[in-house]
């Protein structure tokens, strides 16, 4: 059994918003929310996406008519796993019960030691 490091995308719609400042403030405060304190050990951060022209990092929000897709990056050590999957298997269970109607993706396993 190994311990391991997963890291998951969410996309989280935040509706009546002018700015992405704004946008990503009440993601990561309304996803904060639905996590704690059961799962205060979950780190939230905004995601980053690449312009395809230019290729530079910027934040993963895109804001139309007051409307906002926020990317979030959700963070967890899942310990006594089997394997990489079953590791990711896990985090998805834990994170999507406390973040129902929510989509997860899998970013990236790690093991640590």
């Amino acid at each position: 059994m190994s311990n391991y490091h997963v890291t998951l995308e969410a996309a989280w719609l935040v509706r009546d918003v002018k700015s992405t400042d704004d946008a990503i403030g009440v993601a990561i405060s309304e996803a904060g929310k639905r996590l704690n304190p059961k799962l205060d050990y979950v780190e939230v951060d905004v995601g980053t996406t690449f312009c395809p022209a230019c290729e530079e990092p910027f934040s993963s929000v895109f804001v139309a008519a007051n409307t906002a897709i926020v990317g979030l990056v959700l963070e967890m050590k899942v310990f006594d796993a089997e394997s990489p999957e079953h590791a990711a298997r896990i985090a998805k269970s834990v994170i999507g019960k406390a973040l129902r109607d929510v989509p997860l993706d899998v970013v990236d396993v790690g093991e640590f030691e």
